[in-house]
């Protein structure tokens, strides 16, 4: 069942929105997969940018899945229950990108373990989410983000959820991290 919330949400950005040109730049500088996930793709004005022989979608919004369909006709799309494991058999890519995901998910536990389990040994999982300073002043009490994560933040995330982390980076504005399984 999708997420009415994110289908709102998604509703209200424009069909036609382009990507941030160094986040789009980033994703498609990661070393080539054979099969990659993109775990929240939303509408998938990132995931053409996912270096893959094989890309499956997936996000909790039918919305941005429909939307996502169109960018890329013929990609596998898979609709994900909000807080349930991911529907795919261990081990099943080589490559989880999430852009720009992490910050609005309630179980970050659950999804990291999950993000775990379909990953093949040796597999990466790349993310990228808005980097915040060590003194937040109160967010924006509207925005639909749930965590606000620093450099170290992350990085202790990924390493509590069994990670080995390859590439953290912070620049204008955002968190950029590589990580194995």
């Amino acid at each position: 069942m999708a997420s009415r919330y994110d289908d709102e949400l998604w509703e209200l950005v424009p069909v036609d929105r382009v990507p941030p040109r160094d986040l789009y730049g980033w994703v498609e500088s990661l070393a080539p997969a054979r099969r990659a996930l993109d775990l929240g793709c939303g509408d998938g004005a990132m995931s053409g940018a996912i270096p893959a022989e094989t890309l499956t979608l997936a996000d909790v919004s039918a919305v941005a899945l429909d939307r996502a369909r169109a960018r890329l006709p013929g990609t596998e799309a898979v609709e994900l229950e909000p807080d349930a494991p991911l529907p795919f058999p261990d081990g099943s890519f080589d490559l989880v990108v999430c852009t720009e995901t992490l910050e609005h998910v309630r179980d970050v536990q659950l999804l990291l373990s999950e993000v775990r389990r379909v990953l093949e040994p040796g597999g990466r999982v790349a993310i990228t989410t808005p980097a915040h300073r060590r003194r937040i002043t109160a967010p924006d009490p509207l925005s639909p983000h749930l965590r606000f994560l620093t450099k170290r933040t992350l990085g202790a995330l990924l390493d509590r959820m069994g990670f080995d982390t390859r590439v953290l980076t912070r620049r204008r504005g955002g968190l950029f991290a590589v990580a194995s399984r």
